[in-house]
């Protein structure tokens, strides 16, 4: 890849596919960084055909209201006002923490344990986890996500043509094989349009 490839990922920390994508795409960047632009974008599960109606926004409940992942929204949110670097070293953290270490990741306990891993000045992310006029944030990502690209899980990956793809990956690729598998899929994703889907069948039981 001879030019700077843009993609946004939108997510959710509580998917297990999005934890093997986020491992997947470090591993990338780790060998083509400077080759690629990714966009981690706020796309929380539970907002996807609420039982409340589709004019209800989880971004805009009250704050004792028992949400799976706001918090953890509004932790990634934090940590993006210190800079993207802090975002993708936060990010990664909260994703083990939930992932590896079985911690809830909206818990507030977790997410500053996972600010505290990635280095981020602890004084200000609290500050901004006090903020929730910040969950505002969410709307537009959800909104892209949904209406233009009509996403329906996660992580689904759009370059900048438009082109996307939804993907499971579990676990994530190996780190010799990362940037193989990444320019593969590119390729099928981008240059070929008319595949729609690829799905690996259950084999019956032996």
């Amino acid at each position: 890849m001879s030019d700077k490839l843009k993609i946004d990922i939108f997510y959710d920390y509580g998917c297990p596919y999005v934890y093997a994508a986020g491992i997947w795409m470090d591993r990338v960047q780790a060998e083509i960084g400077d080759q690629l632009d990714v966009t981690w974008r706020y796309y929380p599960l539970e907002q996807i055909n609420p039982q409340e109606g589709p004019e209800w926004k989880l971004w805009e409940q009250p704050e004792d209201y028992k949400s799976r992942g706001l918090g953890a929204f509004h932790g990634a949110i934090a940590a993006r006002n210190q800079g993207d670097d802090a975002f993708a070293k936060f990010h990664l953290a909260l994703l083990k923490a939930k992932h590896e270490d079985g911690k809830e990741h909206s818990n507030r306990e977790t997410l500053i344990a996972a600010a505290q891993t990635a280095g981020l000045d602890l004084i200000q992310f609290e500050n901004d986890l006090n903020d929730r006029s910040l969950l505002a944030k969410i709307g537009p990502d959800w909104e892209e996500g949904h209406d233009v690209h009509g996403a329906f899980g996660t992580p689904t990956f759009v370059f900048a043509d438009g082109s996307a793809s939804y993907i499971k990956m579990r676990p994530a690729a190996p780190s010799e094989d990362a940037v193989t598998v990444f320019n593969e899929f590119i390729h099928i994703v981008q240059g070929r349009s008319y595949i729609t889907e690829i799905k690996r069948p259950n084999k019956p039981a032996q």
